[in-house]
């Protein structure tokens, strides 16, 4: 049976980032994807021109009308952009039954902030506690943990740090570690690392997003944790060895990139 996942995340013109790559990903995996969109960008894959968020009333709206007919096995937050956005997600997930993913979008790829600081105090204090899972990359680890987050060994203090703020489960992406890119999961107690090759290419534009999207979606059919990790972490990495390269700047990653067989089999 047919999955489905929402995405509350900003857009993005180029495709490659935001609601746009989650959409996608979900597509790839078999999922139906639904969509609340947070803010506005103008963008390509040159950098980021402008960042518009929506007013909080409006994306309210779009959730409560969304959710009142459709209800997704799993979802996920992107860019949110403002703290009264955050406490608008915030609060009515304090009463969902299926599970949040929270990826913590603070700068574009390009380095354009998308977050204030009091959104990330906000997500800190208020978002965090009601997630199922958070998938900071090291920067935003670093912020969410309040240490430098550049080794592995950093990774995995900062990921049972930001555990200690409520999540139910921290995923330190390992991307800009120095050395292998390692991702660190911590959950129940317990820390899972999952190894991957270095791909040289500049080609990585809405990586973050699309692999939140892409363990999203597999909690959305159902898959335990550490599974969904495994095999999104898999698919994202072959996603990103086989990148269009598309446009003149960072270009996306490719997110018609096959499944893994043993994801294409159930």
């Amino acid at each position: 049976m047919t999955g489905i996942a929402l995405t509350i995340a900003g857009s993005d013109p180029s495709g490659g980032a935001g609601l746009q790559a989650d959409l996608k990903t979900f597509h790839q995996h078999g999922v139906y994807g639904t969509s609340v969109v947070t803010l506005l960008t103008v963008q390509s894959t040159r950098g980021v021109a402008r960042v518009e968020p929506l007013p909080a009333d409006l994306v309210d709206q779009q959730l409560s009308h969304l959710l009142d007919d459709v209800t997704p096995g799993a979802a996920k937050t992107g860019a949110l952009g403002t703290a009264a956005l955050v406490d608008v997600v915030a609060t009515r997930a304090r009463t969902w039954a299926f599970p949040l993913v929270v990826d913590p979008v603070m700068i574009s790829k390009h380095g354009h902030r998308l977050i204030d600081e009091a959104a990330v105090e906000a997500l800190r204090l208020r978002l965090l506690p009601v997630c199922a899972l958070v998938t900071p990359n090291a920067h935003e680890a670093g912020h969410l943990a309040g240490a430098p987050v550049e080794t592995l060994a950093q990774a995995r203090e900062a990921a049972r740090r930001i555990a200690g703020l409520g999540a139910r489960a921290v995923l330190v992406k390992g991307g800009h570690l120095t050395g292998a890119p390692i991702d660190v999961l911590f959950s129940d107690g317990r820390t899972h690392e999952f190894p991957a090759d270095r791909i040289d290419t500049p080609h990585t534009h809405g990586t973050g997003c699309t692999f939140s999207a892409a363990i999203t979606a597999r909690l959305a059919l159902g898959e335990p944790l550490v599974d969904a990790v495994a095999g999104a972490k898999t698919w994202l990495t072959e996603a990103i060895r086989t990148g269009p390269r598309f446009g003149g700047g960072v270009g996306p990653v490719n997110h018609l990139a096959p499944l893994p067989r043993r994801a294409a089999a159930d």
